[in-house]
């Protein structure tokens, strides 16, 4: 998968991140323990002060993978597509 595309899926759950984390009755905290970063962290994402890179986009992703209506929310953004499924199991 090429870096655009990478910063393309990046960027959708940035957008999201803040609704989808509630939806997982995350707080921001709560959400940094689950994938080993700071709060300061997560708080700088969502305010787009930080960039997220790439390994926290893939933890978030498996955080957000656990509920099944969230899993649906990530679909219907056009975020957990076939192509990223498919990068994930390593076809790609």
């Amino acid at each position: 998968m090429d870096e655009e595309k990478r910063q393309e899926y990046i960027e959708k759950l940035v957008d999201n991140l803040p609704m989808l984390r509630k939806k997982l009755g995350l707080t921001q905290q709560g959400l940094a323990n689950i994938i080993g970063v700071s709060s300061y962290t997560i708080l700088a994402i969502e305010k787009k002060q930080r960039k997220m890179t790439w390994s926290t986009f893939l933890s978030v992703l498996i955080v957000c993978l656990t509920k099944e209506d969230v899993r649906q929310i990530l679909t219907a953004l056009n975020i957990y597509t076939d192509e990223l499924i498919e990068f994930i199991e390593g076809k790609r």
